[in-house]
């Protein structure tokens, strides 16, 4: 049992892991579309409006994390983030272990993906992250402050968000998902799945008794009870049981030829 605990809580912990990671994946692909949604569709319905006033609906950075800040009202323990080193929107800044993950993505160009576990006040929790790298389109607000529209610096001001360079590592897209639930079900599947071991093997341990009692410890029993009476000379004992396994009946049988023939040398003696 200890053995079979053992593998079971490694194999659902396993499980528990990539169900969780999944559905980070999920949440990170999702919001990749969101940003593709954005710039494709939304965008350029709004550009014509950027001269008046600056639309941050039309960014796809925006729109992936207004997306997400909708779906916490619903899931409070689960996180996205674009975390920016230097970014426009002072919210999008990233924090000291965030800007940890962007700078491993910096200092090297082919990690195309991270992911770890954290303590948080909810709980540990997993995370996964992507890197942002500055694509064309981005270097028309990013860039220098002279070539930003005028609407968004009035916006943001001047003093964050530029000076970002062709295909840089800027920030990275972090999806924080909660180990409780997946750890919650681990914990109930391994519970059922050693139940129902315990059982079949406590079933497997009455059986394998019951069997032996019957087929070899009782017969034994009474061979050794009825070999004692006639070891004392009681001639009015009875014959050795043939019940019980066939090694037991086999003893049986033996004991029952050497006692005729003890018998059968008595008499000799005798006459």
């Amino acid at each position: 049992m200890a053995a079979i605990s053992l593998v079971v809580t490694s194999t659902l912990q396993e499980n528990a892991t990539r169900e969780v990671l999944a559905q980070a994946g999920l949440m990170i692909d999702s919001a990749a579309a969101i940003r593709t949604y954005t710039e494709t569709e939304i965008g350029p319905l709004l550009d014509d409006k950027m001269a008046s006033a600056f639309r941050p609906q039309s960014v796809p950075f925006y729109a992936a994390t207004q997306h997400f800040i909708t779906l916490r009202k619903e899931h409070p323990d689960y996180a996205y983030k674009e975390a920016t080193l230097n970014p426009t929107n002072p919210r999008d800044r990233a924090t000291d272990w965030e800007a940890d993950i962007v700078q491993r993505f910096r200092n090297d160009g082919a990690t195309r993906q991270v992911s770890g576990t954290r303590e948080t006040p909810m709980g540990r929790s997993l995370y996964v992250a992507r890197p942002i790298r500055v694509e064309a389109g981005c270097l028309a607000c990013h860039s220098l402050p002279s070539a930003a529209p005028a609407t968004m610096l009035a916006r943001y001001g001047s003093d964050n968000g530029f000076g970002w360079q062709p295909d840089e590592v800027v920030g990275a897209q972090i999806v924080s998902v909660p180990f409780a639930s997946a750890e919650a079900n681990a914990g109930r599947v391994r519970r059922e799945v050693l139940t129902a071991i315990g059982a079949v093997l406590a079933s497997v341990w009455l059986i394998v008794n019951a069997s032996l009692y019957l087929l070899v410890i009782r017969p034994v029993r009474r061979i050794a009870r009825i070999a004692d009476q006639v070891s004392l000379g009681d001639t009015a004992a009875p014959d050795f049981p043939k019940g019980g396994g066939a090694e037991v009946t086999a003893l049986s049988a033996a004991f029952n030829r050497m006692r005729k023939s003890l018998d059968k040398a008595l008499r000799m003696l005798g006459g």
